[in-house]
C-alpha cells in the first residue's frame, strides 16, 4: 500500500507575537478527491496520522478522508522555538487552515466531520465553537477525550512524553512503545508493528527514537499539572458527537462521560471494554462504530 504524504505551509502563531518562520504539516488523503464529504482525522498527542490507515481504508468509498501529523509530529516540521508547543493557538490555526486549504479545491461547500483521538478530539472540539467558520463542522468524533482531563491521568502523560529514549534496535523499540501504550487494548501484532514503523525514527548513528520532537513536553514541565477545565467550551458545543471511551481510562472518567451526555452537545457514548486510553480506531468493531455515526447508519452503536 503505497500512500502519499501531502504538505501544507502554514503560519506559525506565536505568543509573543513576534513572525516566526512558517512551518509545513503532513497529511495523506484518501478517498476520491473531489468528493464533497470529507472527514478529517488527528490524532493524539505523540502519535501521528498513520493510526488511521484502517479507518480511511474504511471510509474512502463513501468520503475523502484527510489524516493530519499534527505539528511536530510524524512528517510536519518541529517548530524552531519549543515555546511555540505550549500556545494552543496555533493547534487551532493549523485545524483552520488545513480546512481552508481543503475547501479551496471546491467550487461548492464541503460536509465537514472530524474525527480525533484524546489531542486530536481536543482540537476539534474546540475548532467546532468558532465562530464564522468558513466550513463548519457537521459531525464530531472523539476517542476518550472530554472537557474534564484529571491532573493525575496527566502526570502519567508527562512520565513518558519527551524523555526521547533511544534503542538498539527497532524490536527493542517497538517492544518499549507497546509497554508505555499497554492502554490502547488488544492490538493485533500487526496492528503494533504498523504503530511502531510509522512511530519510529533512525538516527544516523543507529539508534531508534520517536519520530516527535520532545519539546513537545515543554507545557508539562514548565507549568503546574492541574485539571483541565473546558467544561465551560463543551457547553458551547452543538455538533452531533460521537464518544467512544475506553472503560479503564483515566482521561475520561465515566462522571464525565455521564454529564458529556446531559450537557453540551449531549453526546452519545460508547464504552468499550478492556481498553483505557485510548481506543485507537483500528480494530473492525471501533471502525464500524464510527464509520456508522458518519454515514448515518446508526444501528448497532452499541
Amino acid at each position: 500500500m503505497k500512500i502519499s504524504i501531502n504538505r501544507l505551509l502554514v503560519p506559525t502563531l506565536s505568543e509573543d507575537g513576534k513572525p516566526k518562520k512558517p512551518h509545513q504539516i503532513a497529511y495523506t488523503d484518501w478517498g476520491n478527491p473531489q468528493n464533497p464529504h470529507v472527514v478529517i482525522c488527528v490524532h493524539g498527542l505523540t502519535r501521528n496520522c498513520r493510526d488511521f490507515d484502517n479507518l480511511a481504508q474504511a471510509l474512502q468509498t463513501d468520503c475523502r478522508v484527510i489524516c493530519v501529523d499534527v505539528v511536530g509530529r510524524g512528517q510536519s516540521d518541529w517548530l524552531e522555538h519549543a515555546h511555540d508547543y505550549d500556545y494552543y493557538p496555533l493547534y487551532l490555526s493549523d485545524a483552520m487552515s488545513l480546512v481552508a486549504h481543503i475547501q479551496s479545491q471546491y467550487e461548492k461547500k464541503i460536509t465537514l466531520d472530524w474525527v480525533g483521538i484524546s489531542m486530536g478530539g481536543l482540537i476539534g472540539m474546540i475548532l467546532a465553537i468558532q465562530p464564522n467558520q468558513p466550513v463548519a463542522i457537521n459531525k464530531l468524533v472523539l476517542s476518550d477525550i472530554g472537557p474534564l482531563i484529571p491532573a493525575v491521568a496527566l502526570r502519567r502523560i508527562a512520565d513518558y512524553v519527551g524523555k526521547d529514549p533511544r534503542f538498539g534496535s527497532f524490536e527493542e523499540f517497538k517492544q518499549y512503545m507497546k509497554a508505555i501504550s499497554v492502554s490502547f487494548g488488544p492490538l493485533s501484532e500487526e496492528q503494533w508493528h504498523h504503530m511502531a514503523v510509522h512511530t519510529v525514527r533512525e538516527y544516523p548513528d543507529g539508534t531508534y527514537g520517536f519520530r516527535y520532537d520532545p519539546r513537545i513536553a515543554i507545557s508539562f514541565q514548565e507549568h503546574e499539572i492541574t485539571d483541565i477545565d473546558l467544561w465551560a467550551q463543551w457547553d458551547q458545543l452543538t455538533v452531533p458527537t460521537l464518544v467512544l471511551r475506553g472503560v479503564e481510562s483515566d482521561i475520561l472518567s465515566a462522571q464525565t462521560a455521564a454529564q458529556m451526555q446531559l450537557r453540551g452537545a449531549k453526546a452519545q457514548i460508547v464504552e468499550l471494554p478492556g481498553i483505557g486510553h485510548a481506543p485507537m480506531l483500528m480494530d473492525d468493531n471501533q471502525i464500524k462504530i464510527v464509520r456508522d455515526f458518519i454515514l448515518d447508519e446508526r444501528n448497532n452503536l452499541s
